[in-house]
């Protein structure tokens, strides 16, 4: 054999390094790209937790909290019909005004009566209740309410424009339809 005047060393396979190392090259570099991604990806990921911590750090506790505003019942009273209101600040801060601009529509989807109301005032973290009149009409005749817009809204950093953002409106079971 050609191998006998060279002194043999266990373990190792003559020529194996030269085959491997060519393989472990092209390994490496085609790992290259996908690092480099990984690194972005986790890059990217640690910049938008940062920016959604500066985010909550600059809104006001309650800013972005929902308000709950539900249309809890409408009964007749003579000839006309009176709504309950459950106004929910679960979370927010206290707001000293909250007037709504709404419009009852029979159910023909014809405007009958434009109310601007009053729900407040309701302290952070409670539930207020308020009754009025809807419509000169019996409430059988009340198709749906919609609440077209905030008129006011007055409490700690509070705009028309963001409570008209929290509000969540909704109907108790047997009430008309309380839509946004």
């Amino acid at each position: 054999m050609l191998t006998q005047g060279l002194p043999r060393r266990r373990g190792r396979i003559p020529g194996l390094a030269f085959r491997l190392v060519p393989s472990l090259v092209l390994l490496a570099a085609a790992a290259q790209p996908a690092a480099a991604t990984e690194a972005r990806a986790t890059e990217a990921q640690a910049t938008g937790a940062q920016a959604t911590v500066t985010q909550a750090a600059a809104t006001p506790a309650g800013a972005g909290a929902p308000l709950r505003v539900e249309l809890n019942k409408l009964e007749t009273a003579g000839d006309t019909c009176k709504a309950v209101m459950i106004v929910e600040n679960g979370k927010g801060g206290a707001i000293k005004s909250l007037r709504l601009d709404l419009y009852a529509f029979d159910t023909d989807g014809v405007v009958q009566k434009r109310s601007m109301v009053e729900l407040g005032p309701v302290p952070a973290r409670k539930t207020a209740l308020r009754q009025f009149e809807i419509a000169p009409t019996p409430c059988a005749q009340v198709g749906r309410v919609l609440l077209n817009d905030v008129a006011a809204c007055e409490g700690h950093d509070l705009t028309r424009e963001s409570c008209l953002e929290r509000i969540e409106p909704s109907s108790a079971k047997g009430a008309a339809p309380f839509v946004r």
